[in-house]
């Protein structure tokens, strides 16, 4: 018996679609290794320090990114070197804050000094300018708090410091 071409062109068809769907994972696998690719090289510039809620960041207009090094954390009662406590304020001991406290020095130099001697080769960089630390501290912290941290961090070879900021737009960029 004769079909008409009608007939054959949906006998066609629904030969064709009786069978299951096929996916071409080839060019999905080209795209992922691609996409992998690119999300492992872009992955470092993404530079982003621990957020701490209890602390308001004093906010500068620097362009530079954080570098990820030593981590020195200023609460109000609390110094956190690398999320170690170090120093607490209590009743029997001085406020770090008010006034200069060889105790809290010492204890941040012993602190500094084990930090160090993790890892005892130094970089050419770090050679000339010291050991790399960042100090995170609220904006209100005191200027005495600040001024014994970086003098045991001195004392201990990390002089190379920097003070983390939240970063505000400049102004020229804020009016054009």
């Amino acid at each position: 018996m004769k079909q008409s071409p009608r007939a054959k062109r949906l006998a066609k068809h629904h030969k064709r679609f009786k069978s299951g769907g096929k996916l071409n994972l080839v060019a999905l696998m080209d795209i992922f290794t691609i996409l992998v690719f690119f999300l492992i090289v872009n992955q470092s510039e993404v530079r982003v320090l621990q957020n701490i809620e209890k602390i308001k960041l004093p906010v500068s207009i620097a362009e530079e990114l954080p570098v990820e090094n030593l981590v020195i954390t200023v609460l109000e009662d609390t110094v956190l070197i690398q999320e170690r406590a170090v120093w607490q304020n209590s009743a029997d001991k001085p406020n770090f804050s008010e006034q200069e406290n060889l105790e809290f020095i010492e204890a941040m130099t012993t602190e500094l000094t084990y930090q160090a001697s993790k890892r005892t080769e130094l970089t050419e960089s770090e050679q000339e300018k010291g050991r790399a630390v960042t100090i995170i501290g609220d904006s209100s912290t005191p200027y005495m708090a600040l001024k014994q941290i970086m003098a045991a961090c001195a004392e201990t070879g990390y002089r190379n410091m920097s003070l983390a900021v939240e970063r505000q737009a400049s102004k020229t960029a804020e009016e054009g």
